[in-house]
């Protein structure tokens, strides 16, 4: 789709708009200017903005922004309850229907949830994710099927684990189940699909930027309000840069490490959904920052 066909559809207020991006690339921004310019709300498809403790660290929208157009499933979730995309679609499902949704987001199982459905996996039993938890990374990795193998982030611990536990829980590959999904509730052809591609020579730098800025903020003080439970083990506590300085509040590194750190841990997650978005959302629109202005 030409950038002109974009543009045309986007002025389309009959048509929701769903825009995926790795972290830093702009999709904030490009959804607030969106709504001011053609009407609608912003909802929230971010896993770790969902979280109440988490505002600076997770970048999210500021109080400014909120005000000027309506959002939705921002900093909703405390860092201790358990969140789901189970749960993301179910408090989804009703925004859908009112103002024109501008689902804007970094997390892609959420995006590709929404527009292509979600596999109806079994609870996996206590047992089986004790089992789990006791085995390494190469074991797990070993007893997945290939198909399933093929598809996910191998390195990634969690995803590998939890293709695992379903496997071993149900007696079916995660991919089997991804390619049998309950119906979509936003259908491709009922949205407009944008991806903000950021390539790494112009994410790095806007990175380590946004980094320093959240420091200038009161990133710190974020992480010390919440350091005396933290826990990085818990999808809550999951921001990213909270670890790094965490670890300088505790006396064990410098500032300057922990910075250095974190703007690697950032760098890290935003290729990680460079490669989601690269897999899983190939027919969508790819648009540029240097093409958001002109919307």
């Amino acid at each position: 789709m030409r950038i002109a066909e974009v543009k045309d559809a986007a002025r389309d207020t009959r048509r929701a708009i769903v825009i995926a991006g790795p972290t830093g690339s702009g999709k904030s921004a490009l959804a607030l200017a969106l709504a001011e310019a053609h009407g609608g709300i912003i909802i929230n498809a971010d896993a770790l903005q969902v979280y109440a403790e988490w505002r600076i660290l997770t970048a999210r929208p500021s109080p400014v922004e909120t005000a000027r157009v309506e959002h939705a499933l921002y900093g909703h979730v405390s860092r201790h309850e358990s969140y789901s995309v189970g749960r993301w679609l179910e408090e989804c499902a009703p925004l859908l229907a009112g103002a024109r949704p501008i689902i804007v987001g970094g997390t892609g199982l959420y995006l590709t949830a929404l527009t292509e459905g979600l596999a109806k996996i079994p609870a996996v039993p206590a047992e089986i994710r004790l089992e789990a938890d006791a085995l390494s990374l190469e074991r797990l990795t070993a007893g997945l099927d290939a198909a399933t193998r093929a598809r996910i982030d191998i390195r990634n611990r969690a995803r590998v684990q939890r293709a695992w536990e379903v496997v071993q829980a149900t007696g079916r590959g995660l991919a089997a189940w991804q390619d049998d999904p309950t119906e979509a509730l936003l259908p491709r052809g009922d949205a407009l699909r944008l991806v903000l591609s950021a390539p790494p020579d112009v994410l790095t730098p806007r990175l380590a930027a946004r980094f320093d800025r959240m420091l200038a903020e009161g990133a710190l003080d974020e992480v010390a309000a919440n350091l005396d439970d933290y826990d990085p083990g818990r999808p809550g506590d999951r921001a990213i840069g909270a670890s790094e300085l965490a670890a300088y509040l505790r006396g064990e590194i410098d500032l300057e490490t922990a910075r250095d750190r974190a703007i690697v841990a950032t760098r890290r997650y935003a290729k990680r959904q460079r490669t989601w978005f690269r897999g899983r959302m190939r027919d969508w629109a790819w648009i540029t920052p240097e093409t958001v202005a002109p919307f």
